[in-house]
């Protein structure tokens, strides 16, 4: 066995052991939460007994994410967080009820992680951040902010309401939804301006774009504004997208890490980006916290051969949320595991075929 097979072979067997740890605390019966004591009600089995492994999920029904709509909002969180501060973060919510999540400590955990995968020499200890994304209650704001201070740095951050941009897009509005993004870049121009010594930032592709051609319309640039480092994530990272950010946006010198993630999930990293692979972004998902999968577009339990294409199928495993599977609203294409990260990968990311065209991509 070669040392990336044992190496495959050990995250296996740990997702197997955290995927029994993970059920065994949500099915509970004094410990668990309430939303699963619930549901096993009408299941054909005992999750408790009959969850020996990763691939016991697949006996679970698909997760229907219109379950996150409205309260009680700790219907999700095991009781043994009870009494623990909770924050809510909720997702979507440009017409009617929000999807919502309640987390104690999760996007610490997910974001602390992360921050091991990325290089110092591009995202230096102690230096401050430009936060150029979503405000409100979004995950994404609280945890850019907690990953900043976790490597020693102050977070900045500007005003945005990704709701009111997709709401105006919807209405044809192109030239409002401009104006907007046009204020938004305005906030970024003058903390950039105001020497707080930041050299690292998150932005949305959208958003990246924009400050950058911003920063060129001056005379200036990224690389001269301080900016060492660019965390973006968002549905727009395409290969294309990327080539056009490292030969046109950015430069040599500022390195830029794709991720993708979401409110369920936390956040996946990306492999380096070289134009060796034709700038191709692949996702790891940060395992055992949770897994991804890509699967047949007829068969939702059939994995896709390596290189071929399929739906995305979520899991999420914490303390504080359980999903056995739900289906993402994206798809790609199935990647092979390496040294970093030993487990499958997903490339190409990009609207679920039959949701593509009804899909309002905002400041994402």
């Amino acid at each position: 066995m070669s040392s990336l097979d044992q190496l495959i072979a050990d995250k296996k067997a740990a997702l197997d052991k955290h995927t029994v740890e993970t059920v065994q605390l949500h099915f509970h019966p004094e410990l668990g939460a309430p939303y699963w004591l619930e549901k096993a009600k009408t299941l054909k089995f005992n999750p408790l007994k009959e969850v020996n492994s990763f691939d016991d999920l697949k006996k679970f029904p698909l997760f229907d994410d219109e379950d996150l709509r409205g309260g009680p909002v700790t219907r999700m969180l095991p009781m043994k967080w009870k009494d623990e501060p909770k924050y809510v973060f909720e997702t979507g919510g440009t017409t009617g009820i929000p999807k919502s999540r309640c987390v104690v400590r999760d996007h610490w955990i997910d974001y602390e992680q992360f921050s091991h995968t990325i290089p110092d020499a591009a995202f230096p200890r102690g230096a401050n951040w430009l936060m150029l994304g979503p405000s409100g209650p979004r995950r994404l704001r609280l945890a850019i902010e907690h990953l900043c201070q976790f490597r020693g740095g102050i977070c900045f951050c500007v005003d945005l309401d990704p709701r009111w941009v997709v709401k105006v897009l919807k209405k044809g509005d192109v030239n409002h939804a401009k104006g907007y993004a046009d204020h938004v870049i305005d906030q970024a121009m003058t903390i950039l301006s105001a020497g707080h010594n930041i050299q690292c930032a998150f932005a949305t592709p959208k958003l990246l774009e924009a400050l950058a051609l911003r920063l060129i319309d001056k005379g200036s640039s990224l690389e001269e504004a301080g900016i060492k480092g660019v965390f973006c994530g968002g549905t727009e990272m395409t290969s294309q997208w990327m080539r056009f950010a490292k030969e046109e946006l950015l430069g040599e010198n500022v390195y830029i890490t794709p991720t993708y993630g979401n409110t369920l999930m936390g956040l996946a990293c990306g492999k380096d980006v070289s134009p060796e692979e034709n700038y191709k972004i692949s996702y790891y998902a940060p395992q055992p916290r949770a897994a991804v999968e890509v699967v047949d577009f007829k068969d939702y339990n059939q994995v896709v051969p390596y290189g071929g294409t399929g739906r995305v199928k979520l899991y999420t495993l914490t303390e504080e949320l359980f999903i056995p599977g739900f289906m993402e609203r994206d798809e790609g294409e199935r990647e092979k595991p390496y040294e970093k990260f030993p487990w499958d990968g997903i490339s190409g990311t990009r609207p679920f075929h039959e949701f593509a065209k009804t899909t309002v991509v905002g400041v994402y």
